[in-house]
């Protein structure tokens, strides 16, 4: 594995799955169970996606923000705040998500 990724530790475990990268302002209701849910940022629209998340990676944000309490509350891996999350991984990925560690790593 080879780490691509590396932000913010806001919610902890592990987990892998295919990348799928989603525009804050036009929320995808295509989002399967079990996808990398990679964002700008989470909005309240894309909580439906964050339940079927096996993990979620954000450009911004930090412990407080909405992804990484909302994550906790799923008990869904997250990383914020690695600022270039959604320019770096692309649709198709197979990634792994380190929620405890803040990283991300290309399978």
């Amino acid at each position: 594995m080879e780490l691509i990724l590396s932000g913010m530790a806001a919610s902890s475990g592990i987990a892998e799955g295919t990348v799928r990268v989603i525009s804050r302002y036009a929320p995808n209701a295509d989002f399967q169970e079990g996808e990398i849910l990679v964002t700008e940022m989470t909005e309240p629209a894309m909580v439906a996606m964050m339940n079927k998340a096996a993990a979620i990676v954000t450009d911004v944000g930090g412990i407080t923000s909405h992804a990484a309490i909302i994550s906790r509350e799923l008990g869904v891996p997250c990383v914020t705040a690695t600022r270039s999350g959604t320019a770096t991984l692309k649709d198709g990925m197979k990634v792994r998500v380190d929620g405890t560690k803040g990283e991300v790593y290309l399978i």
